[in-house]
């Protein structure tokens, strides 16, 4: 079942060419910022190693790596640069690999989430089945993030995936490779390479400008506030919706304010709808096509929130009072 959005009525085929054109300047200037961003966090606890201000920089680190996430997946849909080459190269070094993760795992993977979404054959299903869920489940699920149970149990997984001992998945749906069928031992290593030697460049980069105790801090961040930040945005792209089997209404866009971009919807992330619509229409563009599709009728059926917590308080509210679920922000 293609669980894809029709474009074709609300945008002509000039906006669509148009949407998809990139800008490499533009992403450039993005993800400067993002590493930027990362910095500041780090001379932040350096120079102000308060318990407070080592709590929030951890908040704010955890939003950053799920930037990172977001990097490595507009690098899968080849939206980043023009070039393919720079498009995973940047994908990888400076997306997938600092969190442990790789563009060509992940990208074969994200492909059938598209096609399958909200489906029994999404593989991501295990990341946004379960809700509405009661304020006290909700409440568990939080802290097993935010104190590294969620963490611990994910990257355990995803070093098994490297391995080559279970198929690669982001959902916590493990399915056991058979021996048989396994890569080689030195393919396998080679998984593990690019992200371990990122790895070592953040900690060496640390240790010479800073000092080496605050790899800790992004050791901490990928293990705890990264989990929660990416709990939130999966919640709020594909949880509590209307209709899992409407391309319409299986995926939401949530309108995002500056705390929220930060933590919960970088690059733009959060117009989620029309990323499904249109895969490789680079993140800058999304807004703009936000604006053609709903001025054009697609939000009288598609999903549309005013913000994460209003998703977030229907996904942690009883059943009963999730009758009326976040369809349409507008109303």
């Amino acid at each position: 079942m293609n669980q894809i959005p029709n474009a074709s009525p609300y945008l002509s085929m000039e906006e669509r060419q148009s949407l998809m054109q990139k800008q490499d300047w533009k992403a450039v200037v993005a993800i400067a910022m993002h590493c930027a961003a990362i910095v500041l966090i780090f001379c932040a606890v350096y120079y102000l190693p308060h318990p407070l201000v080592i709590l929030l920089a951890l908040l704010l680190l955890g939003g950053q790596q799920l930037a990172c996430s977001i990097l490595m997946h507009d690098a899968s849909h080849h939206s980043l640069f023009q070039s393919k080459k720079l498009n995973d190269w940047v994908g990888n070094w400076l997306g997938a690999y600092p969190v442990l993760n790789n563009v060509s795992d992940y990208r074969p993977y994200h492909k059938e989430h598209h096609l399958h979404a909200g489906t029994q054959e999404d593989p991501d299903l295990m990341l946004t089945r379960g809700y509405p869920t009661d304020r006290k489940s909700m409440i568990r699920k939080c802290i097993r993030d935010i104190t590294g149970q969620t963490g611990i149990k994910a990257y355990a997984a995803l070093f098994a995936m490297h391995l080559g001992y279970i198929a690669f998945t982001q959902s916590g749906d493990i399915h056991r490779v058979a021996a048989a069928d396994r890569i080689p031992i030195s393919e396998r290593l080679k998984r593990l390479a690019g992200p371990l030697a990122a790895q070592l460049m953040i900690f060496c980069l640390l240790w010479t400008c800073l000092h080496p105790a605050l790899y800790l801090l992004w050791i901490g961040g990928l293990l705890t506030t990264l989990q929660l930040s990416v709990r939130v945005r999966s919640i709020a792209e594909h949880s509590v919706i209307d209709n899992p089997l409407d391309p319409h209404q299986n995926t939401r866009t949530t309108y995002a304010n500056w705390l929220e971009r930060l933590l919960f919807a970088p690059y733009r992330v959060n117009y989620h709808l029309e990323h499904h619509m249109l895969m490789t229409v680079p993140f800058y563009n999304l807004p703009k096509m936000h604006e053609l599709i709903k001025a054009r009728g697609f939000y009288e059926q598609g999903t549309l929130a005013r913000g994460y917590w209003e998703v977030i308080r229907h996904a942690g509210s009883s059943a009963e009072r999730n009758m009326a679920k976040v369809k349409n922000g507008s109303k």
